[in-house]
């Protein structure tokens, strides 16, 4: 445990558990935009397309403050990684360690796809930013670049991924719990069965050494 002590690995667990359930809420906030684009065989209406270039826009313009607010709860999980594995047992080890790899492949897809796809869709400039970094790599442009449509679903795509890794992460955290538990019952049932043993050996003991006090009284 973190520190070595109880208190604290549930403090720790506290600080993952909060910031990974708030940003699966604002994926699920994003869901009805997601879902005619990825989740339906019909058609997709031109208007999802249009509403959902209109949210990103309001996301990527929105006040600082909020954005702000975002990355101090990103920094609050990784905080609470690092409290638990500081001094880290062999649960921590596995559990935390592959929570804390699967937090991280969170945070380069949300830098990686979600920030750049809300940029260049602020910009409106889909074919121009594409074709830009083709050059600037040294590719020769032979791929069709990606439109608005194309784009929103890579959106809409990484929404899906993100949340399945968030998901993840509280998997890992419950099975980590449920292994300590474990660990807990068993360790307490063992100390049960060596009291009881232990106080059966008391009363075999003190009923043999009756008789030998006996005969010194005779």
């Amino acid at each position: 445990m973190a520190f070595g002590t109880q208190g604290h690995a549930a403090f720790a667990t506290f600080l993952i558990l909060c910031p990974t359930s708030f940003f699966l809420g604002i994926l699920f906030s994003l869901f009805p935009y997601d879902y005619p684009l990825l989740w339906t065989s019909a058609p997709c209406p031109s208007e999802a397309f249009t509403s959902l270039e209109a949210h990103y826009i309001l996301l990527h313009n929105s006040p600082l403050i909020i954005q702000r607010i975002l990355h101090i709860v990103v920094g609050v999980g990784l905080l609470g990684f690092f409290i638990k594995l500081y001094r880290p047992t062999e649960s921590n080890k596995l559990f935390d360690g592959a929570s804390l790899m699967m937090y991280m492949c969170g945070v380069i897809i949300y830098i990686a796809n979600i920030i750049r796809g809300m940029r260049i869709i602020a910009s409106g400039k889909y074919e121009d930013e594409v074709v830009a970094k083709e050059v600037e790599v040294g590719g020769g442009g032979a791929d069709t670049p990606l439109g608005r449509d194309d784009s929103l679903r890579v959106m809409a795509a990484s929404n899906t991924i993100l949340a399945l890794v968030l998901m993840g992460v509280l998997v890992l955290q419950a099975g980590q719990w449920y292994a300590e538990r474990k660990d807990i019952q068993e360790l307490e049932k063992t100390r049960e069965d060596e009291t009881s043993n232990s106080g059966g050996r008391s009363t075999d003991g003190s009923r043999h050494k009756s008789p030998t006090g006996s005969k010194k009284r005779n």
